[in-house]
């Protein structure tokens, strides 16, 4: 049986990005597709050929590849996967769509549903550069959410990442999905259970991302705190910082990992669809502190695994992060929980589950992938 394994685009390195690497290294006889492909600036995918679409012989494609929107989508639909029986595709946007054989099956690990599409005026919160163009860009988008959700119809299978995703995916699409929590590599992930005095952020700095509520936060407080991370709003939260907050900029997978052990706790303010940045910190044995919507009420476990606060306000962060000083974590406790939920073994047990008992006489003899060795 040939699988096909297809991406919206490898340009950058985010949580998609790194679940699309556990998928291709648990496949690793199956092909892989996607629309642009910077090996530079995204995932190790060692010598396997990663075929584009024709979008890739558009100089700065893979820099601007935001502004190529409106021709993704016949960019995959022009991709031939007529030979493949499987097609796996890992989308927050245009993967969805591709074509497949009237007899093959398109299983569809969903990220989110298109969000520039559906929910506009936050996107663009975010893009301030792109503001302007509003007018120009709805008349676009009218049409585009019209095609997104007629592609949206293709997959066979839709697996979410969590509980809110799939909700998303029902209001918007009218498709129903499993949920099964992605995981993390936890071989990358070091436990320790002698926590230095600051906390960690890890994150694209964007502006959903609110890094501006945990700096103004950390502000008050003085506590020390260390931001992994680049984006636009890196010269912005450098200028709010005060001398007790540390932007690191981009470090290595090696010093992220090595943070995130010793770290007092490390802060999420944004409303994530998934969120692998507690899991992998709880990877580490270290709790989580947390707005308390989204992905992060599949993944924590209040007074256990984390504390959440629940409106998107430094005042809030604030009392979180006091209550959090008050428990008495079991470290230990906390990397077991992420170890025995999600890591990777866990996870393609589920998948495997899931193929066997949707088409079991079709795929489930024939489906293989390398076990997680931690």
């Amino acid at each position: 049986m040939k699988i096909a394994l297809v991406h919206d685009y490898l340009t950058q390195r985010g949580g998609a990005e790194r679940v699309f690497e556990l998928l291709c290294r648990h496949f690793p006889s199956a092909d892989i597709f996607t629309s642009l492909y910077d090996p530079k600036r995204t995932i190790e995918l060692g010598d396997r050929l990663v075929h584009t679409t024709l979008l890739q012989k558009i100089p700065g494609a893979t820099k601007y590849f935001r502004l190529l929107a409106p021709f993704y989508y016949p960019a995959f639909r022009a991709l031939n996967l007529q030979e493949y029986d499987l097609i796996i595709s890992s989308s927050t946007s245009f993967a969805k769509a591709v074509r497949t054989r009237s007899d093959a099956k398109h299983i569809c690990f969903c990220h989110n549903i298109t969000r520039f599409l559906w929910d506009t005026q936050t996107y663009l919160r975010e893009y301030a550069d792109y503001q302007h163009l509003y007018p120009f860009i709805e008349k676009m988008f009218q049409v585009m959410r019209k095609a997104d959700f007629a592609y949206a119809q293709e997959p066979d299978l839709y697996i979410a990442n969590s509980t809110e995703v799939a909700r998303r995916i029902h209001k918007t699409y009218r498709k129903e999905a499993i949920v099964v929590n992605y995981p993390i590599d936890n071989s990358k992930f070091t436990f320790s259970d002698r926590k230095e005095d600051f906390y960690l952020v890890s994150a694209r700095l964007l502006g959903y991302k609110r890094v501006d509520i945990i700096v103004d936060a950390f502000n008050q407080l003085g506590w020390p705190l260390k931001i992994m991370g680049d984006g636009p709003e890196r010269q912005n939260l450098e200028q709010r910082a005060h001398s007790n907050i540390q932007l690191l900029g981009y470090i290595s997978d090696a010093e992220r990992c090595h943070l995130m052990s010793q770290a007092r706790a490390v802060v999420v303010a944004a409303l994530e669809d998934y969120g692998l940045v507690p899991v992998e910190a709880n990877a580490s044995g270290t709790p989580v502190v947390s707005y308390g919507a989204g992905g992060v009420l599949d993944t924590q476990i209040p007074g256990k695994t984390g504390i959440f606060f629940h409106q998107q306000t430094a005042p809030a962060l604030q009392a979180a992060l006091v209550r959090s000083q008050q428990v008495q974590w079991d470290y230990h406790h906390i990397r077991n929980h992420a170890l025995s939920q999600f890591s990777e073994q866990v996870f393609f047990e589920k998948i495997h589950q899931i193929i066997n008992q949707v088409y079991p006489s079709q795929f489930s003899s024939s489906i293989s992938f390398v076990p997680s060795v931690s």
